[in-house]
């Protein structure tokens, strides 16, 4: 795999229609420079927004991928991110004149034929890998889809999928290495089922769909003017046929199990959307892009995750996330008022988990009681509330100059005393946030994650530049 991040050399267009939008589509890719990432630039907006293409920026999932920035935005982002993705281009701008890239033929081939074209550059900074080093799982709620991370010192996908059609049936595939894609995977064109098509084009999607950019798998019986007139209602004027091999006009496969391919690439498409490429073998069995996005979204919380670990923690074991080193770095409290030790564990913008170790030696107990010493409840709060801050600066680019402050403290309630030799676990989860504000859902367990409620409160906070 390569080490260094890199770009294009130089840049390159291509034009056509989008596929849902129908819009007449410019596109350029343009050399960008180091940790610059993916970023689509709409040109014909004032200010010429720029969209980062990561998870944060996901608007939309119906039938693509659609990233936006305020007002801006572009859909059906996958074929161009796959085609990105498969030339293993670290930083680039995608400047478009319209809200959708080209279709062309509906497949990553003509955008990686053309990054291919335009040559690429080496850049100085190293390439910033996601790393699965223990299996990452995604359950469809109700079972239907499965999408699988394993450890694996390279990058490897399969992909199972099930459409219950005598024209397509079961299909497997697995890309081996990236190297494979651009010959293997990026000429698998996007498809749907001749029953999808006439309801896809009312919701106003597919505008710009023809028999040259998608496959259309007939699932259905239509009599010849049945299917004239839907062709009419779609502005095709070309002649059309039910076709003897299952596909609408007799339109031939690129490969045999090219359905399955395309279901390939739209997941490393909507793979790069975790803002890094992947070291590890991805399964997923009946994907498709609102459990793709639901996936990612988990691989990039294990990213940011993994990205505050370097920042943070010089060095990390399997069961501590930040040690008290690392929360120093990112708490202004000090001694005798830091009251976490450890972090255990985080999900990034969700929850986190924080353990403060009592022992006798605490400065409290001396007056808290001599002779039956207690910690006081309201520093437990403040330890629930520190772990909070912890978890609620991560919303935030930095932590340098930022200061989290209580606003207020609702429902505490102390159900158990804490004393010396105890060890408790504050399980702290975000329940809501307005800009700067948060409302924290905190409790307090004695020795164990799932040990006895020692206390619990609702906590408002507030993120303050330090003055």
């Amino acid at each position: 795999m390569l080490t260094k991040q890199r770009t294009i050399s130089k840049a390159v267009s291509i034009s056509g229609i989008g596929l849902h939008t129908g819009n007449n589509s410019n596109m350029r890719f343009v050399p960008a420079p180091e940790d610059y990432g993916i970023r689509f630039k709409r040109v014909d907006m004032q200010d010429s927004p720029e969209i980062p293409a990561d998870i944060d920026h996901v608007i939309d999932i119906s039938r693509g991928t659609t990233i936006a920035v305020g007002d801006a935005e572009v859909k059906t982002v996958e074929h161009v991110l796959a085609a990105i993705m498969g030339a293993e281009i670290d930083n680039l701008i995608v400047e478009l004149d319209t809200n959708e890239p080209p279709v062309v033929d509906g497949s990553s081939k003509p955008f990686i034929d053309l990054l291919i074209s335009a040559g690429f550059t080496e850049q100085n900074q190293p390439k910033d890998y996601l790393v699965i080093e223990n299996t990452l799982h995604y359950r469809a709620p109700d079972g239907t889809v499965d999408i699988v991370a394993f450890p694996l010192d390279d990058f490897k996908v399969t992909v199972m999928v099930d459409y219950r059609n005598p024209a397509l049936g079961s299909q497997y595939t697995s890309m081996f290495n990236m190297e494979e894609f651009p010959a293997e995977f990026a000429p698998a064109r996007t498809f749907c089922f001749l029953h999808e098509v006439e309801n896809l084009y009312e919701q106003g999607l597919i505008q710009g769909g023809k028999f040259e950019n998608a496959v259309v798998i007939v699932d259905r019986d239509l009599s010849p003017d049945q299917l004239s007139g839907l062709m009419n209602k779609l502005g095709i004027d070309e002649s059309v046929v039910l076709g003897q091999n299952g596909i609408l006009n007799n339109t031939q496969l690129r490969f045999s199990n090219e359905p399955a391919r395309h279901k390939l690439l739209d997941l490393i498409g909507d793979m790069a959307l975790i803002g890094a490429p992947i070291k590890g073998h991805i399964m997923a069995a009946r994907p498709g892009h609102k459990h793709n996005i639901e996936f990612v979204k988990m691989l990039r919380n294990l990213y940011k995750q993994n990205k505050l670990k370097m920042k943070y923690q010089a060095k990390t074991t399997s069961d501590v996330i930040f040690d008290i080193n690392a929360i120093k770095k990112m708490l202004p409290h000090r001694y005798p008022f830091l009251l976490v030790d450890k972090v255990v564990d985080i999900d990034i913008g969700k929850r986190i988990v924080g353990v403060k170790n009592v022992t006798i030696n605490e400065p409290f107990f001396q007056g808290h009681f001599p002779q039956k010493p207690v910690m006081p409840g309201v520093l437990i709060i403040e330890a629930m509330a520190q772990t909070g801050g912890l978890l609620i600066l991560n919303f935030f680019d930095s932590y340098e100059g930022k200061l989290a402050y209580f606003t207020s403290i609702d429902k505490a309630k102390f159900r158990k005393q804490v004393i010396p030799g105890d060890q408790l676990f504050f399980d702290v989860e975000v329940t809501d946030r307005k800009r700067n504000i948060f409302k924290l859902k905190a409790k307090a367990y004695k020795n164990s994650i799932n040990g006895e409620l020692a206390a619990e409160a609702e906590l408002m906070c507030a993120i303050v530049d330090e003055e």
